[in-house]
C-alpha cells in the first residue's frame, strides 16, 4: 500500500459516524439502494441495514451498490429484527412519513445515535415501521408532488445529520471504529489482491504495520504463495 493510499483511508476512517444509520424498508431498485449507500459513504456512514422483499432481492440489492466496498450492509430477516438490532446499539429509530404526527426533518437531534428508515418506493414506510419509530418525521415541500425520490430523501436527511454532527464537533479526526474493524477495512482497501486470496483460501488477515504494510508470519506467506499457484493452475 503507498503512503499515500494509507492516508486516504486513515482519514475515511477517521470521519466514520457508527452511531448514524440508514435502514432500508425494502428498497428494490438497484441505482436506489446503489446512491443510498454512496451518500451514506459520503457523510461518514459506516453501515446500512436492509430488509428485502424476498431472498432474490435480497441477493442482487445487496450486490448492486458500488460503495460496497466501504460501506457494511446488514441484512434482516424481519423489519423486527432489525430495529431490535438498531436499539440494542442505543439508537433513536425515526421514520419518513407523511402524516399530521410528522415533524420537519430538520428538528430532530442527529447527534443522538440515531437509524433513519427508509422506505420502500412504491408503498413507502409499512404500518409497522412506523408503530416501531420513536418519531416520523417530513420533508416539507411546496409544489404539487408530496414525496421525493427515495435516494433523493435519503440523502437530505443524512447531510441534515452531518451538518448537525460537524457542528458539534464529531467530525473531529478521531477514529471511533473498534480496532479490528479498521483493520479489516485497511487491508481489503490497500491490499485488494491479498485479501481476495485470503477469503477464497479462507486465510485470517494479517497484521499491518504503522506503514501499512503486511506483517505477516512465514506460515501466512507459504501459505498465499500456495495459494496463488493454485489461482494460476
Amino acid at each position: 500500500m503507498s503512503p499515500e493510499r494509507l492516508a486516504r483511508i486513515t482519514q475515511m476512517l477517521n470521519q466514520r459516524q457508527p452511531d448514524l444509520t440508514v435502514f432500508l424498508e425494502q428498497v428494490q431498485k438497484p441505482h436506489n439502494l446503489a446512491a443510498i449507500v454512496r451518500t451514506a459513504d459520503a457523510v461518514g456512514v459506516s453501515d446500512v441495514h436492509a430488509t428485502w422483499e424476498n431472498k432474490a432481492k435480497r441477493l442482487s440489492g445487496s450486490t448492486a451498490t458500488g460503495s460496497q466496498n466501504w460501506v457494511n450492509v446488514h441484512s434482516y430477516d424481519s423489519l423486527t429484527d432489525a430495529v431490535q438490532a438498531l436499539r440494542a446499539q442505543g439508537m433513536q429509530v425515526i421514520a419518513t412519513n407523511l402524516s399530521e404526527t410528522a415533524i420537519d426533518f430538520r428538528e430532530v437531534d442527529y447527534t443522538k445515535p440515531t437509524a433513519i428508515i427508509m422506505g420502500q418506493e412504491k408503498h413507502g414506510i409499512s404500518a409497522e415501521a412506523l408503530a416501531l419509530a420513536d418519531q416520523d418525521v417530513i420533508i416539507p415541500m411546496v409544489g404539487m408532488c408530496q414525496s421525493l425520490n427515495v435516494s433523493v430523501a435519503s440523502a437530505l436527511i443524512l447531510y441534515e445529520a452531518q451538518r448537525q454532527r460537524r457542528l458539534s464537533g464529531m467530525y473531529n479526526g478521531e477514529c471511533r471504529l473498534p480496532d479490528h474493524e479498521t483493520q479489516r477495512i485497511l487491508f481489503e482497501g490497500g491490499h485488494p489482491i491479498f485479501a481476495k486470496l485470503c477469503k477464497q483460501k479462507k486465510l485470517p488477515y494479517p497484521p499491518l504495520d504503522e506503514k501499512g504494510q503486511i506483517n505477516a508470519s512465514e506460515e501466512w506467506w507459504l501459505a498465499i504463495r500456495t495459494a496463488k499457484k493454485s489461482v494460476a493452475q
